[in-house]
């Protein structure tokens, strides 16, 4: 085997990483000379001679293990975004040795005895950061396992390798299902109500995909299709959504809910090992919400008004059809609610978004006019696949400077492929760390269909609004100062790290950017702001049937990590249809978001009880979004407030904390239920 470019420090800008350089056969012996370096590092924590001290203990640990972690984010960034099969092999091998790895760290008694001795509160060195990581440190010891007794140790240990079996078995099947579920039509009649651009990217993938001939319409990772909303032949649309929904459910290959169902009763039973009721209970340890009945609460409060506003919507369809609609009608006629009632025309207006407009005039400029920040593409770095591109992130210098400096790199890959995780997602390749000395390199993924040779990339007004969130996480993790990589960016309680993209979303309108961006791919004219304020007039159109959707999800996920130690599941259909119908809602009448056999967040993607904080942050959004239109919008001055109190901070303490240091106060869920027209 050549040098194996993973066990050397990269010498690229930023410390990306050489993808050219690096192959599969790179990551096995990478990873396992990562977990015995680190092994190395914490014995000589554990039996360090000399007294215990912040530094030879929470510093050590911290600074230990920077191999395998460079390791880890390189290899999970790939297995996402291009999860080849030989790619999701070496997932299945090797996360079972990574999770036994990790309980040899925290339930080494030695190494947590070591950590637990020692008195920060007592060491007027050290600073309010340095005492966060402490107590963050022995919180993670005591969650995972350490003070456990050692049969309950052995047994934590079974369970967690399983699990990690389970969920990179999850994972693959799911990519897998995923394209094969993908929907072959044999002549464009079928197809009438799409665009020549979309219809000529239907063909692209039916060639690539070996068809003779035909059309493929690939699906996304949500129930509803976003073709749906233009696809005129019933018949059509309704082969796509049951494709969609039968995803993973059908006992065979792909088939996930076997692993679903074993996943949460082995949590259910990790989670009375560790003393609580429920994984749901034993996850809400580590959020902001105070605990599952705060959370229940909150849930509870939306779900009457969201169905009843569902139900009303469903009335002024089903007389515009002038049949029953199903799921597979839904997106369809909706859309000719906001033509004909609105004047919104979803199809019409992706000739507005064209990608590279919306990212370069729109999400870019929206993150200078406020942070600062400037981005220059280098052509000269490699991706990790074709379309993948990098940008240098520079940010102006104080007052008492001049010019810009280099703050990180962002990488963007906005284009389906097969080997793609469906859905759209924020990660890093390295995170902020001035105890490091690294600075970010962040990345967005998307899943656009990828235009025809030559043709532009006109994106829905969907795909805008993902632009802007994904960036508001990269933003997150390009801005951190922490010290520290454990807390850095976006190392927040589950329920808080979504607070920061949604918040960006708000900007996808402001007057300054909106004027910017959308302009018509071909004669260059802006927006009219009368089809503007159209599209905001029509925002509240189909809330109800969205956040039921939300719902659905929220409450299905909490379903299945509230069973009790010892429960199992036979029938995950079953327990899905009648959890949905038991907390007051309708699958026939609004299908979740997500089904349990391709709900990749909770069984796949560490969201486990925790699909809950989409809603639990826009509370958190919502009020923000108040703040920042009663001082002014738009303007650097609050850019920095926002930047300096809560994008820098992370998880250097605790992030209700610094949200108050922001916003003067709590927040007030009256602006969420308002948002989504859930007030009387």
């Amino acid at each position: 085997m050549t040098t194996n470019p993973l066990l050397t420090p990269s010498t690229l800008p930023y410390g990306l990483p050489d993808f050219p350089a690096i192959s599969d056969e790179h990551f096995l012996p990478a990873f396992r000379a990562g977990m015995a370096e680190h092994r190395t590092e914490l014995k000589a924590i554990a039996t360090d001679p000399a007294d215990a001290t912040f530094e030879n203990t929470f510093r050590a640990f911290e600074r230990s293990g920077a191999l395998l972690r460079w390791v880890q984010m390189v290899f999970s960034n790939l297995v996402a975004a291009d999860g080849t099969d030989a790619r999701q092999a070496i997932d299945e091998e090797v996360s079972p040795e990574l999770a036994a790895h990790a309980d040899s760290i925290y339930l080494d008694g030695a190494l947590y005895q070591r950590l637990a001795g020692v008195d920060v509160t007592a060491d007027p060195r050290l600073d309010a950061e340095d005492r966060r990581l402490a107590e963050e440190t022995l919180k993670t010891f005591r969650l995972l396992g350490a003070d456990l007794d050692p049969d309950s140790q052995r047994r934590l240990a079974v369970l967690n390798e399983r699990l990690a079996v389970l969920t990179a078995q999850y994972g693959r099947r799911m990519v897998a299902e995923n394209t094969n579920s993908a929907v072959w039509f044999a002549t464009a009649g079928e197809l009438a109500g799409l665009s020549e651009q979309d219809l000529a990217s239907a063909a692209a993938a039916a060639h690539a995909a070996g068809h003779p001939g035909g059309f493929l319409l690939t699906l996304s990772m949500f129930t509803s299709q976003p073709w749906l909303a233009v696809l005129e032949d019933r018949d059509s649309r309704r082969r796509v959504h049951e494709a969609a929904w039968r995803r993973g459910s059908t006992k065979g290959e792909h088939y996930t809910l076997d692993l679903a169902a074993e996943q949460a009763s082995l949590r259910a039973e990790k989670a009375g090992l560790l003393g609580y009721t429920s994984w749901a209970e034993y996850a809400l340890v580590d959020r902001t919400a105070p605990d599952l009945a705060a959370v229940r609460e909150l849930l509870d409060r939306v779900v009457p008004a969201a169905t009843a506003n569902a139900r009303r919507e469903r009335d002024t369809v089903e007389s515009l059809a002038g049949h029953p609609i199903e799921p597979w009608d839904w997106p369809f006629y909706a859309a000719r609610v906001e033509r004909e009632q609105y004047h919104v025309d979803a199809t019409a207006l992706r000739s507005y978004f064209e990608l590279d407009r919306v990212l370069q005039d729109g999400v870019f400029a929206a993150a200078g006019a406020l942070y600062g920040l400037s981005f220059r593409e280098r052509p000269d770095l490699n991706g990790y696949a074709p379309g993948v591109r990098i940008w240098e992130v520079l940010v102006e210098q104080g007052a008492e400077a001049s010019g810009s400096a280099g703050l990180g790199l962002f990488v963007g890959d906005f284009f389906t492929r097969p080997t793609k995780s469906g859905g759209a997602w924020m990660n890093s390749f390295r995170e902020a760390s001035a105890d490091l000395s690294e600075r970010p390199v962040v990345s967005n993924n998307l899943n656009i269909p990828q235009p025809a040779d030559g043709e532009p990339a006109l994106l829905t007004v969907d795909q805008v609004n993902t632009l802007f969130h994904e960036f508001g996480h990269a933003l997150h993790g390009l801005l951190s100062s922490a010290r520290y990589a454990s807390l850095s960016g976006t190392a927040v309680p589950r329920d808080f790290v979504e607070f920061p993209s949604q918040v960006n979303e708000m900007w996808m309108y402001w007057p300054q950017i909106v004027t910017r961006y959308a302009r018509h791919v071909e004669s260059g004219e802006v927006i009219d702001q009368e089809l503007l304020e159209a599209i905001e007039a029509s925002s509240l159109w189909g809330e109800g049937h969205r956040t039921t959707e939300y719902l659905g999800a929220a409450l299905l996920d909490l379903a299945w990590h509230s069973l009790a130690p010892g429960s199992t599941v036979s029938d995950p259909l079953a327990f899905e249809a009648e959890h949905l119908m038991a907390a007051g809602l309708d699958p026939e009448l609004v299908p979740p978001r997500y089904r349990s056999s391709y709900f990749k967040h909770i069984f796949a993607g560490g969201y486990a009880a925790g699909y809950y904080s989409y809603l639990w942050s826009e509370m958190l959004d919502a009020d923000t979004v108040e703040w920042f239109r009663a001082n002014g919008g738009m303007t650097r001055q609050n850019g920095e407030r926002f930047r300096a109190e809560l994008l820098s901070r992370g998880n250097t303490r605790d992030p209700m904390e610094s949200y108050r240091a922001f916003r003067g106060q709590d927040a007030d869920p009256e602006h969420l239920l308002r948002r989504r027209g859930l007030l009387g």
